[in-house]
């Protein structure tokens, strides 16, 4: 899918639940699929490859869809699948939780067990599939979370403005690399905070939920100037100490994420055709650098070239693409 725009009134209108159906095998997950529209049943699909992580943006008519075990058997996945509701009602349940999310509702189920929903007044949901391999939350905690009406305050606010708004962007490489870094942050931050917060979290976990969240804080502050350890510390209600800790087995320290994450921002921001009239040092500003002459030590330091030589040649590169 790829970020095209995949619409069912492309192919013959008897055709198009199959297509449907067929579309949601291949992309996301084999689940028995029922509608009142069949014979002319009216869906949009738009894929966004975000990295290792993807997300999908569906509209479609009234349907009701259920996944056994013997699909599972067939074919899993395995995601967790965070869904944000931008239009119309759905229903879900799964492992005995039921849940009823209109518009704005944020919501949690798993690809490895069995559930059943229902989209009534033509759904509208965004999707980001999590793989499982990257939650160092234990799957009997998540599990707690299936489901349910996820609260949106707080981080559940930040996740549920960025799923609803990803649906309209279009992005590829490298910037659609570092938006799924960024998307998978902040959903483990929010996941893993969540289940902190209802004591459902391992002792032995919330080492990694404190470090998700650190990460996810700076995600969101990279451009601010006055970013530090210090104020990623205070935001989490730790010490400076502490936080050093539990960047220990990271390849990094604090400072140095801090800087690597702006560099990469700044990296995609010279390659980007649209903002080619921006000046070198206003990029280098936008993410946090305020002084130019740091900003080219710490880019060639980096990536072995200054950042006006960065973007010449990617201009160069792009323009040699093009046929």
């Amino acid at each position: 899918m790829g970020g095209v725009v995949l619409r069912s009134t492309d192919v013959p209108k008897a055709d198009r639940f199959d297509w449907w159906v067929d579309l949601v095998t291949r992309d996301l997950a084999p689940t028995y699929i029922t509608t009142e529209h069949r014979d002319d049943f009216r869906a949009t699909a738009v894929a966004l490859e975000l990295g290792s992580v993807h997300a999908s943006a569906l509209s479609f008519q009234t349907l009701q869809s259920r996944r056994t075990p013997r699909l599972i058997q067939r074919s899993d996945p395995e995601l967790w699948e965070l869904g944000y509701v931008v239009g119309g009602v759905m229903g879900i349940e799964q492992d005995r939780n039921v849940a009823q999310l209109q518009a704005g509702g944020l919501v949690l189920y798993d690809t490895s067990r069995q559930f059943e929903t229902r989209v009534a007044e033509d759904g509208r949901i965004i999707i980001l599939h999590v793989p499982k391999t990257a939650v160092p939350v234990p799957d009997q905690v998540m599990r707690n979370l299936l489901a349910r009406r996820l609260p949106t305050y707080g981080s559940g606010s930040l996740l549920a403005g960025f799923l609803r708004d990803l649906a309209g962007v279009r992005l590829e490489g490298w910037e659609a690399e570092q938006t799924g870094a960024a998307a998978l942050h902040l959903a483990l931050a929010f996941l893993s905070g969540l289940a902190n917060r209802e004591r459902l979290l391992p002792a032995r976990t919330r080492q990694t939920t404190l470090l998700y969240k650190a990460k996810a804080f700076i995600e969101r502050h990279l451009s601010e100037p006055g970013l530090s350890p210090q104020v990623v510390a205070d935001a989490q209600g730790i010490s400076v100490r502490y936080l050093h800790h539990l960047f220990h087995d990271e390849k990094h320290t604090v400072g140095s994420f801090i800087r690597g994450r702006r560099l990469e921002r700044c990296r995609a921001d010279l390659t980007a055709p649209g903002l080619m009239p921006r000046p070198v040092g206003m990029i280098g500003a936008r993410w946090g650098f305020t002084d130019p002459a740091i900003f080219n030590r710490a880019f060639k330091a980096a990536y072995g070239i200054p950042p006006g030589e960065y973007r010449t040649r990617a201009a160069l590169d792009r323009d040699h693409t093009v046929v």
